[in-house]
Protein backbone atom coordinates (compact mmCIF):
# COMPACT_ATOMS: atom_id res chain seq x y z
CA UNK A 1 0.00 0.00 0.00
CA UNK A 2 1.36 3.41 -1.02
CA UNK A 3 -0.18 6.60 0.39
CA UNK A 4 0.72 9.90 -1.29
CA UNK A 5 0.92 13.04 0.86
CA UNK A 6 1.56 16.07 -1.39
CA UNK A 7 2.37 19.44 0.16
CA UNK A 8 2.72 18.07 3.67
CA UNK A 9 4.96 18.35 6.76
CA UNK A 10 6.87 15.67 8.63
CA UNK A 11 4.63 16.21 11.66
CA UNK A 12 1.60 15.42 9.50
CA UNK A 13 3.39 12.38 8.08
CA UNK A 14 4.07 11.14 11.60
CA UNK A 15 0.43 11.64 12.60
CA UNK A 16 -0.65 9.66 9.55
CA UNK A 17 1.73 6.84 10.51
CA UNK A 18 0.22 6.70 13.99
CA UNK A 19 -3.29 6.63 12.54
CA UNK A 20 -2.39 3.85 10.11
CA UNK A 21 -0.82 1.86 12.92
CA UNK A 22 -3.94 2.19 15.05
CA UNK A 23 -6.23 1.27 12.14
CA UNK A 24 -4.18 -1.52 10.58
CA UNK A 25 -2.25 -2.95 13.47
CA UNK A 26 1.25 -2.16 12.20
CA UNK A 27 3.50 -2.58 15.22
CA UNK A 28 6.16 0.11 15.39
CA UNK A 29 7.36 -1.33 18.69
CA UNK A 30 8.70 -4.32 16.74
CA UNK A 31 11.10 -2.13 14.77
CA UNK A 32 14.69 -2.53 15.90
CA UNK A 33 16.17 0.59 14.28
CA UNK A 34 15.58 3.56 12.03
CA UNK A 35 17.32 3.39 8.65
CA UNK A 36 17.70 6.77 6.95
CA UNK A 37 18.63 6.64 3.25
CA UNK A 38 19.89 9.72 1.42
CA UNK A 39 19.70 9.01 -2.33
CA UNK A 40 20.52 12.56 -3.45
CA UNK A 41 19.11 13.18 -6.92
CA UNK A 42 19.05 9.46 -7.84
CA UNK A 43 16.07 7.14 -8.14
CA UNK A 44 14.79 5.73 -4.85
CA UNK A 45 13.55 2.33 -5.98
CA UNK A 46 16.78 0.30 -5.93
CA UNK A 47 17.68 1.52 -2.45
CA UNK A 48 14.14 0.93 -1.17
CA UNK A 49 14.10 -2.59 -2.65
CA UNK A 50 17.38 -3.43 -0.90
CA UNK A 51 16.10 -1.99 2.40
CA UNK A 52 12.87 -3.97 2.08
CA UNK A 53 14.81 -7.21 1.62
CA UNK A 54 17.13 -6.42 4.53
CA UNK A 55 14.13 -5.54 6.72
CA UNK A 56 13.02 -9.18 6.80
CA UNK A 57 16.07 -9.78 9.00
CA UNK A 58 16.03 -6.34 10.64
CA UNK A 59 12.49 -4.89 10.94
CA UNK A 60 12.93 -1.14 10.84
CA UNK A 61 11.44 2.17 9.85
CA UNK A 62 12.97 3.34 6.60
CA UNK A 63 13.12 7.08 5.86
CA UNK A 64 14.24 7.97 2.35
CA UNK A 65 15.30 11.52 1.50
CA UNK A 66 15.04 12.23 -2.24
CA UNK A 67 15.45 15.98 -2.88
CA UNK A 68 13.82 17.45 -5.97
CA UNK A 69 16.61 19.80 -6.95
CA UNK A 70 14.92 20.86 -10.20
CA UNK A 71 12.02 22.47 -8.30
CA UNK A 72 12.40 25.85 -6.64
CA UNK A 73 9.22 26.01 -4.54
CA UNK A 74 9.62 25.26 -0.84
CA UNK A 75 7.42 22.18 -0.54
CA UNK A 76 7.53 18.67 0.87
CA UNK A 77 5.82 15.78 -0.86
CA UNK A 78 5.85 12.41 0.89
CA UNK A 79 4.88 8.77 0.44
CA UNK A 80 4.11 6.18 3.08
CA UNK A 81 4.61 2.57 2.01
CA UNK A 82 3.27 -0.29 4.09
CA UNK A 83 2.60 -3.99 3.65
CA UNK A 84 3.81 -5.56 0.44
CA UNK A 85 5.41 -2.31 -0.68
CA UNK A 86 7.59 -2.11 2.43
CA UNK A 87 8.82 -5.60 3.27
CA UNK A 88 8.93 -5.95 7.06
CA UNK A 89 9.37 -2.23 7.53
CA UNK A 90 7.56 1.07 7.23
CA UNK A 91 8.92 3.18 4.39
CA UNK A 92 8.56 6.95 4.31
CA UNK A 93 9.82 8.71 1.18
CA UNK A 94 10.40 12.45 1.62
CA UNK A 95 10.78 14.60 -1.51
CA UNK A 96 11.75 18.11 -0.34
CA UNK A 97 12.35 21.01 -2.70
CA UNK A 98 13.60 24.59 -2.43
CA UNK A 99 15.83 25.04 0.61
CA UNK A 100 14.28 22.13 2.54
CA UNK A 101 16.95 19.58 1.51
CA UNK A 102 19.50 21.69 3.40
CA UNK A 103 17.57 20.86 6.59
CA UNK A 104 17.57 17.07 6.24
CA UNK A 105 18.04 16.50 9.96
CA UNK A 106 15.00 18.63 10.77
CA UNK A 107 12.92 16.66 8.29
CA UNK A 108 13.97 13.33 9.75
CA UNK A 109 13.81 13.97 13.51
CA UNK A 110 9.99 13.89 13.87
CA UNK A 111 9.91 10.48 12.18
CA UNK A 112 12.60 8.71 14.21
CA UNK A 113 11.53 5.77 16.34
CA UNK A 114 11.97 6.56 20.05
CA UNK A 115 14.90 4.85 21.79
CA UNK A 116 15.93 3.00 18.62
CA UNK A 117 19.38 3.13 17.01
CA UNK A 118 19.79 5.23 13.87
CA UNK A 119 21.69 4.05 10.79
CA UNK A 120 22.41 6.39 7.86
CA UNK A 121 23.03 4.97 4.40
CA UNK A 122 24.26 6.88 1.36
CA UNK A 123 23.76 4.37 -1.52
CA UNK A 124 25.34 6.69 -4.09
CA UNK A 125 27.55 9.73 -3.54
CA UNK A 126 28.61 10.26 0.06
CA UNK A 127 29.29 13.51 1.94
CA UNK A 128 32.86 14.74 2.30
CA UNK A 129 32.86 13.74 5.97
CA UNK A 130 29.99 11.35 6.82
CA UNK A 131 30.28 11.67 10.60
CA UNK A 132 30.16 15.48 10.44
CA UNK A 133 27.25 15.74 8.01
CA UNK A 134 23.82 16.75 9.28
CA UNK A 135 22.46 13.22 9.07
CA UNK A 136 25.68 11.52 10.09
CA UNK A 137 25.82 13.35 13.42
CA UNK A 138 22.55 11.66 14.44
CA UNK A 139 23.62 8.09 13.69
CA UNK A 140 25.37 5.25 15.49
CA UNK A 141 26.35 3.74 12.14
CA UNK A 142 27.09 5.43 8.80
CA UNK A 143 27.17 3.33 5.61
CA UNK A 144 28.70 4.56 2.35
CA UNK A 145 29.27 2.77 -0.96
CA UNK A 146 32.40 3.82 -2.82
CA UNK A 147 31.58 1.50 -5.72
CA UNK A 148 28.59 3.69 -6.62
CA UNK A 149 30.53 6.95 -6.50
CA UNK A 150 31.86 8.65 -9.61
CA UNK A 151 35.45 8.26 -8.38
CA UNK A 152 35.63 5.09 -6.22
CA UNK A 153 39.34 5.06 -5.37
CA UNK A 154 39.43 8.77 -4.57
CA UNK A 155 36.37 8.26 -2.37
CA UNK A 156 38.09 5.52 -0.35
CA UNK A 157 41.16 7.68 0.18
CA UNK A 158 39.01 10.63 1.26
CA UNK A 159 37.04 8.45 3.67
CA UNK A 160 40.31 7.20 5.16
CA UNK A 161 41.25 10.75 6.16
CA UNK A 162 37.96 11.43 7.97
CA UNK A 163 37.22 7.98 9.40
CA UNK A 164 35.23 7.97 12.64
CA UNK A 165 34.21 4.92 14.65
CA UNK A 166 30.83 3.82 13.30
CA UNK A 167 31.70 4.42 9.64
CA UNK A 168 31.71 1.57 7.13
CA UNK A 169 31.56 1.10 3.36
CA UNK A 170 29.89 -1.62 1.30
CA UNK A 171 33.09 -2.07 -0.71
CA UNK A 172 34.39 -3.64 2.52
CA UNK A 173 31.25 -5.69 3.14
CA UNK A 174 31.48 -7.26 -0.31
CA UNK A 175 34.74 -9.00 0.59
CA UNK A 176 33.54 -10.71 3.80
CA UNK A 177 33.37 -14.17 2.22
CA UNK A 178 36.77 -13.77 0.56
CA UNK A 179 38.32 -12.77 3.87
CA UNK A 180 36.78 -15.76 5.62
CA UNK A 181 38.04 -18.27 3.04
CA UNK A 182 41.56 -16.82 2.95
CA UNK A 183 41.83 -16.64 6.74
CA UNK A 184 40.67 -20.27 7.03
CA UNK A 185 43.28 -21.37 4.47
CA UNK A 186 46.06 -19.62 6.37
CA UNK A 187 44.95 -21.28 9.62
CA UNK A 188 46.04 -24.65 8.25
CA UNK A 189 49.59 -26.11 8.30
CA UNK A 190 52.37 -25.42 7.42
CA UNK A 191 51.80 -21.94 8.96
CA UNK A 192 54.46 -20.32 6.82
CA UNK A 193 54.70 -16.55 6.36
CA UNK A 194 53.28 -15.15 3.15
CA UNK A 195 56.08 -13.65 1.09
CA UNK A 196 54.02 -11.87 -1.53
CA UNK A 197 50.37 -11.32 -2.49
CA UNK A 198 48.78 -10.81 -5.88
CA UNK A 199 45.20 -9.49 -6.12
CA UNK A 200 43.41 -9.36 -9.47
CA UNK A 201 40.03 -7.86 -10.31
CA UNK A 202 37.96 -5.31 -12.15
CA UNK A 203 39.95 -2.16 -12.81
CA UNK A 204 37.53 0.29 -11.16
CA UNK A 205 36.12 -1.89 -8.36
CA UNK A 206 37.05 -0.54 -4.91
CA UNK A 207 36.67 -3.97 -3.26
CA UNK A 208 39.86 -4.98 -5.08
CA UNK A 209 41.70 -2.24 -3.16
CA UNK A 210 39.97 -3.12 0.11
CA UNK A 211 41.00 -6.79 0.06
CA UNK A 212 44.53 -5.80 -0.95
CA UNK A 213 44.63 -3.27 1.90
CA UNK A 214 43.35 -5.89 4.36
CA UNK A 215 46.06 -8.34 3.31
CA UNK A 216 48.71 -5.61 3.43
CA UNK A 217 47.68 -4.69 6.96
CA UNK A 218 47.47 -8.28 8.24
CA UNK A 219 50.42 -9.89 6.43
CA UNK A 220 52.87 -6.96 6.11
CA UNK A 221 54.25 -8.22 2.80
CA UNK A 222 54.51 -6.83 -0.75
CA UNK A 223 51.16 -6.54 -2.57
CA UNK A 224 50.62 -6.44 -6.31
CA UNK A 225 47.26 -5.41 -7.78
CA UNK A 226 46.43 -6.52 -11.31
CA UNK A 227 43.53 -4.52 -12.73
CA UNK A 228 41.46 -6.23 -15.41
CA UNK A 229 38.90 -4.21 -17.41
CA UNK A 230 35.42 -5.79 -17.50
CA UNK A 231 36.31 -8.51 -14.97
CA UNK A 232 33.54 -9.65 -12.56
CA UNK A 233 34.71 -7.83 -9.40
CA UNK A 234 37.56 -9.74 -7.68
CA UNK A 235 38.84 -12.63 -9.78
CA UNK A 236 41.90 -13.93 -7.93
CA UNK A 237 43.92 -13.69 -4.75
CA UNK A 238 47.29 -15.46 -4.69
CA UNK A 239 49.24 -15.86 -1.44
CA UNK A 240 52.80 -16.86 -2.24
CA UNK A 241 54.64 -19.00 0.34
CA UNK A 242 57.85 -21.03 0.28
CA UNK A 243 56.04 -24.42 0.17
CA UNK A 244 53.60 -23.32 -2.53
CA UNK A 245 50.89 -20.78 -3.27
CA UNK A 246 47.38 -20.53 -1.90
CA UNK A 247 45.17 -19.42 -4.78
CA UNK A 248 41.51 -18.42 -4.60
CA UNK A 249 40.35 -18.02 -8.20
CA UNK A 250 36.88 -16.88 -9.36
CA UNK A 251 36.90 -16.08 -13.08
CA UNK A 252 33.13 -16.09 -13.65
CA UNK A 253 31.84 -14.20 -10.60
CA UNK A 254 29.97 -17.33 -9.41
CA UNK A 255 32.18 -20.28 -8.47
CA UNK A 256 35.67 -20.15 -6.99
CA UNK A 257 38.47 -22.68 -6.97
CA UNK A 258 40.69 -22.92 -3.89
CA UNK A 259 44.09 -24.40 -4.64
CA UNK A 260 46.60 -25.30 -1.92
CA UNK A 261 49.82 -27.34 -1.94
CA UNK A 262 49.34 -31.11 -1.48
CA UNK A 263 45.54 -30.79 -1.41
CA UNK A 264 42.87 -31.44 -4.03
CA UNK A 265 41.26 -28.40 -5.60
CA UNK A 266 38.11 -27.29 -3.78
CA UNK A 267 35.19 -25.78 -5.72
CA UNK A 268 33.25 -23.20 -3.71
CA UNK A 269 30.07 -21.27 -4.49
CA UNK A 270 31.19 -17.64 -4.25
CA UNK A 271 28.74 -15.45 -6.18
CA UNK A 272 29.13 -11.68 -6.29
CA UNK A 273 27.22 -10.40 -3.28
CA UNK A 274 24.01 -8.55 -3.90
CA UNK A 275 23.24 -5.15 -2.43
CA UNK A 276 20.56 -6.41 -0.02
CA UNK A 277 22.95 -9.06 1.39
CA UNK A 278 25.59 -6.44 2.13
CA UNK A 279 23.10 -4.03 3.68
CA UNK A 280 21.64 -6.77 5.88
CA UNK A 281 25.13 -7.70 7.08
CA UNK A 282 25.91 -4.12 8.08
CA UNK A 283 22.62 -3.78 9.94
CA UNK A 284 23.54 -6.78 12.11
CA UNK A 285 26.06 -4.76 14.05
CA UNK A 286 25.70 -1.35 15.61
CA UNK A 287 29.14 -1.28 17.22
CA UNK A 288 32.18 0.14 15.38
CA UNK A 289 33.94 -2.16 12.92
CA UNK A 290 37.51 -1.77 14.20
CA UNK A 291 39.03 -4.00 11.52
CA UNK A 292 37.50 -1.87 8.78
CA UNK A 293 38.84 1.23 10.48
CA UNK A 294 42.39 -0.16 10.57
CA UNK A 295 42.26 -1.34 6.95
CA UNK A 296 40.87 1.99 5.75
CA UNK A 297 43.26 4.22 7.67
CA UNK A 298 46.41 2.05 7.69
CA UNK A 299 46.03 -0.68 5.07
CA UNK A 300 45.31 1.67 2.18
CA UNK A 301 48.33 3.76 3.19
CA UNK A 302 50.50 0.63 2.93
CA UNK A 303 49.28 0.12 -0.62
CA UNK A 304 50.00 3.70 -1.55
CA UNK A 305 53.45 3.48 0.01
Amino acid sequence: MIIDLPGTTTNDVNKRLVKLRDEGGAVALGRVLTLVIDVGDRDVEEAVAAANEASHEHPCRVIVIAPRSAETGRTLNAEIRLGGDAGASEVVVLRPSGDLPAHGDTLVIPLLLPDAPIVIWWPYESPANPSESMLGKMAQRRITDASECAHPFETLRRLSTVYTAGDTDLAWTRITLWRGLLAAALDQPPYEPVQRVVVAGESTHPSVDMIAAWLAQELRCPIEIRREPDAPAITEVRLERRSGDIVLYRPDGKTAALRQPDQPEHRIALPIRQLQECLAEELRRLDPDDVYGEVLTKGLARLDA
